[in-house]
């Protein structure tokens, strides 16, 4: 039987179509905006070293995480990739994410440290779901529009993540995997979200658990946005 969540009826239906429409012009403002801040985020607090692991979004690779690594290395912390191609769901890190793992694994082995994962939408799900698995090699867990506390259907790209990953919303697995991002995470946490998301419901986006961070952004390129990242380099020097 698939596991329910239980949430508001607010949060369980999609951004509106005129949200959705809105979604590139936002990212491309997004964008130019990034420019003008640029120099002042290069001058944000220095990091400690850390390990960081920036894992993409549905559809994406580590070509869409280029910004945040980018600015990390510059702050100081030791930012990598996943180094696992194309977010294709369970088809790029196995029913139970071992390509992941691995990868975790293999970083905390090279430096030493436990890994603080960062995630993306979709990849935000995933880190929960490793920090769950392998508590012993996480450290922290930052998501940025993660739709982890609800429904797929709350969004409006959940037709796409059926026809890209091969999987189907009412699949017992899908919900299954959900309820185990949701559950509350044994190392600090993080959610970093949007209530003008065009794509997702914000309000799936966080939890009372943990700390949470609104932000004014569109979900495309969230993760280029100035405030996202300002918010990302302030919970790893806090």
């Amino acid at each position: 039987m698939a596991l329910r969540l239980a949430i508001p009826r607010s949060a369980a239906v999609p951004p509106p179509g005129l949200a959705l429409l809105a979604e590139g012009p936002r990212a491309a403002f997004g964008m130019g905006e990034l420019a003008a801040h640029w120099p002042a985020l290069r001058q944000l607090p220095k990091g400690d070293g850390r390990p960081v692991l920036v894992l993409p979004g549905l559809f994406n690779t580590d070509r869409s995480n280029m910004v945040v690594r980018g600015l990390l290395r510059r702050l100081g912390y030791r930012a990598f990739g996943w180094g696992l191609g194309r977010n294709r769901g369970v088809r790029t890190i196995g029913a139970e994410g071992e390509r992941l793992i691995e990868r975790i694994e293999a970083i905390h082995s090279e430096t030493g440290e436990k890994v603080t994962l960062v995630g993306i939408s979709l990849g935000g799900i995933m880190a929960r779901i490793a920090a769950h698995r392998r508590p012993d090699l996480v450290r922290e867990v930052i998501t940025i529009s993660a739709p982890f506390a609800g429904p797929p259907s709350a969004t409006n790209v959940w037709r796409q993540f059926e026809w890209f990953t091969g999987e189907r919303i009412t699949d017992a697995a899908v919900a299954e995997r959900l309820a185990e991002a949701v559950r509350s995470l044994p190392m600090p946490s993080t959610a970093i979200w949007s209530r003008s998301d065009g794509m997702v419901n914000g309000l799936i986006c966080r939890t009372a658990e943990g700390r949470a961070i609104e932000v004014r952004s569109s979900h495309l390129f969230v993760q280029m946005r100035a405030e996202v990242l300002r918010a990302i380099a302030g919970v790893l020097a806090g």
